[in-house]
């Protein structure tokens, strides 16, 4: 991924509680790292989860992928570079790149897919501010 208008950057380094047994990030903290990687992009476009969820907007994840290329380790900064784009009027993707920037090297990609719920977990629509900077 390139660096894209609608890209966010943050920058997490690797706490030891994130480890396995054989120093390498547990898998399932990539997903962790995605939701930094969201949560700084709906702040860095204006946004924020709690601001949408005070409207009566939430955004669960439906679906989620991640591929592991090379192991990140305790103390490694990681770089998530998170992009959006709007799937519906209701949905909304989000891909991720995990960078290690001491070498460049990707350490995982993934993707993750959300629905626009009420507050009584009923689909509905994204809210336009929300649409308008994936469309």
């Amino acid at each position: 991924m390139s660096s894209l208008p609608g890209q966010s950057r943050s920058h997490v380094r690797v706490r030891y509680a994130e480890t396995d047994q054989m120093g390498v990030v547990y898998y399932a903290n990539y997903l962790v790292s995605f939701e930094v990687g969201r949560t700084d992009w709906l702040r860095q476009t204006g946004s924020t989860y709690s601001a949408m969820e005070d409207k009566g907007v939430g955004l669960p994840v439906i679906e989620a992928h991640c591929a592991y290329r090379q192991p990140a380790r305790y103390d490694d900064e990681i770089e998530i570079r998170t992009t959006g784009r709007l799937l519906s009027p209701a949905r909304v993707a989000f891909e991720y790149e995990v960078v290690r920037p001491r070498d460049a090297l990707i350490v995982a990609t993934g993707s993750t897919i959300h629905a626009a719920v009420d507050r009584h977990g009923r689909p509905r629509r994204l809210p336009p501010q929300v649409k308008d900077l994936l469309a």
